[in-house]
């Protein structure tokens, strides 16, 4: 392992221990925060590499932190929590989170989500494209709506690239979870739904009716390429 610092935020004592045992034992650095305010103070002095975050905390809550981590850090974040409902996981993703745990939860799985999460944030996508109401800068991981500005989170990022990637073309959900989440989540369609949900609310003048990100019934989803829209390096193999 190289440098990879990994800040374990959770209010039980316990979970941290376990946690850094495991976590150390693969070679990560393991930096401990009890509550938000740690949290925080922490990811400005250590500057991590990613960070688990626990949603049940007292005084400030997983969610709440993460906002506000997010306003100095860029790095991933893994939400880990008892929550499993939809709404539990658009919140997470809605406060900046790019994944999401729920307890109990293997080891092997969230060393699995770690190391994809890592590879992601890693990655320099070069491509660029441009719709007459969209721009989306692979290369500089920004995305444009109107000429306004839209933060994606890492994970939405990455199903918007999948999916452009492929110009126009559908994508199945098969495919678009095994390039976002790794070969071995090809059935976990749910998490896909979320995020593009996520995505049409910041990208689509009308959610309820998008024109962007089509679903094509019964296979997977596509981004609706004008043929007037401009492209920089845009092909499947790049």
């Amino acid at each position: 392992m190289s440098n990879i610092t990994i800040l374990v935020v959770d209010d039980d004592l316990q979970i941290r221990r376990t946690l850094r045992t495991s976590l150390a034992g693969k070679g990560y650095d393991v930096i401990e925060a009890s509550n938000g305010q740690e949290a925080i103070e922490s990811v400005l002095r250590e500057r991590p590499s990613i960070v688990l975050l626990d949603v049940n905390m007292p005084d400030m809550n997983g969610l709440e932190t993460c906002r506000k981590i997010r306003r100095c850090f860029e790095g991933p974040i893994i939400m880990v929590t008892v929550r499993k409902a939809e709404h539990d996981k658009i919140a997470a993703l809605d406060a900046g989170a790019d994944d999401y745990v729920v307890k109990p939860f293997g080891m092997g799985e969230l060393l699995a989500r770690i190391r994809a999460t890592l590879r992601r944030s890693a990655e320099t996508p070069v491509q660029k494209i441009q719709f007459p109401e969209l721009t989306i800068d692979f290369e500089k991981r920004t995305v444009k709506v109107r000429g306004e500005r839209v933060h994606l989170t890492p994970r939405e990022f990455e199903v918007l690239r999948a999916l452009a990637i492929q110009q126009g073309k559908p994508v199945t959900h098969e495919k678009l979870v095994q390039t976002v989440w790794g070969p071995d989540h090809g059935e976990d369609t749910e998490n896909l739904r979320v995020v593009i949900k996520q995505l049409r609310k910041k990208l689509e003048k009308n959610p309820a009716n998008p024109r962007l990100i089509l679903t094509e019934p019964w296979t997977g989803y596509r981004l609706d390429i004008p043929a007037s829209s401009s492209r920089e390096d845009l092909s499947p193999d790049s």
